[in-house]
């Protein structure tokens, strides 16, 4: 089945229940399209993410995005009304226009990939979006609604009230943000449904077993840094115990915008020695240190806007790990701990009782052993994400079949005409001055293939004779999405390195790294466009295909422009591995091959030949450029179809 995701911000490391529950659907066969308005605000990676099959697609540029807004137009399926009436009702802080620009995107993407539903975590932005989204498409949607979401973040009821009464159905993660959410929402109530997190309990490393090595108490925390968190709730249990003489440690793991006065409030209290603050880590080192704790502790409270924590799936991970739980009777925390049977629970803001808490299972293993295996339990009975994804793939399931909007299912891989990818460093290019034209050629021959843009356009550049070509092209992300994928894959960033090393001529490394980034952002985007052949459009975006060569075995082929970034040693190694491409320069084509073409788009013209000179100067195709734009495109044809 197809189904699309759209996110606010994804991904986002404190989220790993929507990673868990799209793997699951992954698994169950579901084909996926992950759509997100915004980019990640940090370049960390849970080792999970690799695992899916679907990239990410990110809101294009706002200059492309004010493009799509006049293609919405001119198609006249522009919200004009819907834009006007939410500016009237929510005021102008809630963006309508903005979030029709960015619904007119996701809805193009949507149809393309022949989505029938989609659904959106969190009732906040995104859930607003897909409001346009729906009206720009007529595909329908659901949302999963959380807690702080519709408690506090989105922040105009009558707006929840209209997200929930459009969406298809509403679920939630606890009895107790069902119930707040049908009282917030009556009319809606009867399709507001509670769907537990889960965990995927096969994938997570097995709780420790044995004895514990001798030493100090360890106690652990998890959260970003927030007030809600009730990090400083924790602080005061700490600074009790350690006026009670525990020999105890406390991690705190997580960042945000109260590090610094975490950091102030643990040298009053002369807590140096005990607690750490260990920053955010990656998934692997979190269950470590879960593993290997003792105790794990979660404070949380309502902050001063009346945000809460609902349902902590680190208190989940935790219980995985058979680690007893000291956490608040707060919204759903005890639908997941049982009070005294897998942990301790507290009023929510108490330290003195959150510390009397700890000190009992400081004092007695016997009972941390107990509470911890009951917790394990407890996650295998209740809370496998196998089992609480079950309620939500029958929800989809009879939406998607439902759906009035029936649009043909995209070949599957393999089965679709493979495309040539042509990579540009930018756009518009003053340095590639016939593009362009080359571009509307290739569409006019008949040539499949995929413009990657990688930096972005500059609104002021952009031509309007351009907007079609320019709403076609494919864009990177921002530069943390990019440096993200690098980090997480540095097996593959070891062959690139190692690659370069055996140059005899090697590029320099800060043009090499760049465009190395690219090619491990593109890999996954190559595979999913099913791109067969991969042409450099000059010979700064020939070292990117010379990396993708290497990554996933694609011929590649390139144009060298008149004056080269690149010195000719350099070039000349790397068009070893081409296939073929173009250049101006005679000499350096004569001892390359029969797939090499002399570049006429940048030949200097005689006195007595009028065409090359409206080409260059005019930039209008002559009779020879077309004939020479055929040869070229019958070429990628070849080169394309040759590694099917």
């Amino acid at each position: 089945m197809q189904l699309a995701y759209l996110y606010s911000r994804y991904p986002v490391v404190s989220q790993t229940f929507c990673d868990m529950e799209m793997l699951e659907l992954e698994r169950r066969g579901y084909d996926l399209v992950i759509g997100s308005v915004h980019p990640p605000l940090t370049s960390l990676r849970h080792e999970h993410f690799a695992r899916f099959r679907s990239p990410v697609y990110y809101a294009p540029p706002a200059p492309v995005l004010c493009l799509w807004e006049q293609k919405t137009r001119a198609a006249q399926r522009w919200p004009e009304s819907l834009i006007e009436r939410h500016d009237r009702q929510y005021g102008a802080s809630f963006k309508a226009a903005l979030r029709a620009r960015n619904a007119s995107y996701f809805a193009e993407l949507f149809t393309r990939h022949g989505i029938n539903h989609f659904h959106v975590h969190f009732a906040n932005r995104a859930a607003h979006t897909a409001l346009f989204v729906k009206q720009i498409s007529g595909i329908p949607f659901s949302i999963t609604a959380h807690g702080q979401d519709f408690m506090s973040d989105l922040g105009q009821d009558n707006l929840l009230r209209e997200i929930c009464s459009a969406a298809e159905f509403v679920a939630v993660e606890t009895d107790f943000s069902r119930d707040l959410l049908r009282e917030r929402c009556p009319d809606a109530a009867a399709k507001i449904h509670r769907v537990y997190n889960g965990l995927a309990l096969a994938e997570l490393p097995a709780p420790l077993q044995g004895e514990r090595e001798p030493g100090p108490t360890r106690i652990l925390s998890i959260g970003r840094l927030v007030p809600f968190k009730g990090f400083e709730v924790l602080l005061e249990a700490c600074a009790e115990l350690d006026r009670r003489n525990f020999d105890f440690r406390c991690q705190i793991v997580g960042d945000g915008p109260l590090r610094e006065k975490l950091e102030a409030m643990i040298a009053h209290l002369k807590l140096a020695g005990r607690v750490e603050l260990c920053g955010s880590l990656s998934q692997a080192d979190v269950f470590s240190k879960l593993r290997s704790c003792d105790i794990f502790a979660l404070a949380s409270v309502v902050d001063s806007e009346g945000a809460s924590d609902v349902f902590p799936t680190v208190i989940m991970e935790a219980m995985a790990c058979a680690r007893p739980v000291v956490s608040t009777r707060l919204a759903g925390i005890p639908e997941s701990v049982v009070e005294g049977v897998t942990g301790l629970l507290v009023p929510a803001g108490d330290w003195e009782e959150f510390a009397l808490a700890l000190d009992r299972l400081v004092r007695d293993p016997a009972q941390r052993k107990r509470l911890g295996d009951a917790g394990r339990t407890r996650m295998e009975n209740e809370f496998d994400v196998v089992k609480t994804v079950e309620p939500l793939h029958q929800l989809l399931s009879g939406c998607i079949s439902a759906s009035s909007v029936h649009r043909p299912r995209p070949a599957p891989p393999g089965a679709e005409v493979k495309q040539t990818a042509y990579l540009i460093d930018r756009w518009p290019d003053e340095s590639l001055p016939f593009l362009e034209m080359e571009l509307r050629a290739l569409r006019r021959n008949g040539v499949a293939h995929e413009p990657f843009v990688f930096c972005p356009p500059v609104a002021a550049r952009l031509s309007a004779r351009t907007k079609d070509l320019v709403m076609e092209f494919q864009y990177l992300p921002d530069a943390m999405v990019i440096e993200a994928e690098w980090q997480s894959s540095m097996l593959l960033v070891r062959e690139l390195e190692a690659m370069r090393a055996n140059q005899k001529h090697r590029p320099p490394s800060d043009l090499f790294l760049e465009q190395a980034r690219y090619a491990v952002m593109l890999r996954k985007l190559f595979l999913q466009h099913n791109i067969g052949h991969v042409h450099a459009t000059n010979s700064r975006t020939l070292l990117c295909a010379l990396c993708l060569k290497k990554l996933l075995g694609l011929g590649i082929s390139v144009a060298i422009e008149e004056k080269p970034v690149l010195s000719e040693a350099i070039i000349l190694e790397a068009l070893d591995q081409c296939v073929g491409g173009r250049s101006v320069d005679r000499e350096l084509l004569a001892r390359r091959g029969s797939g090499f073409l002399f570049d006429q788009t940048l030949e200097r013209p005689s006195v007595n030949d009028i065409g090359p000179w409206l080409t260059r100067k005019a930039r209008v195709e002559w009779t020879g450029a077309r004939l020479f734009w055929r040869e070229w495109s019958q070429q990628l044809i070849g080169w394309t179809a040759a590694h099917e």
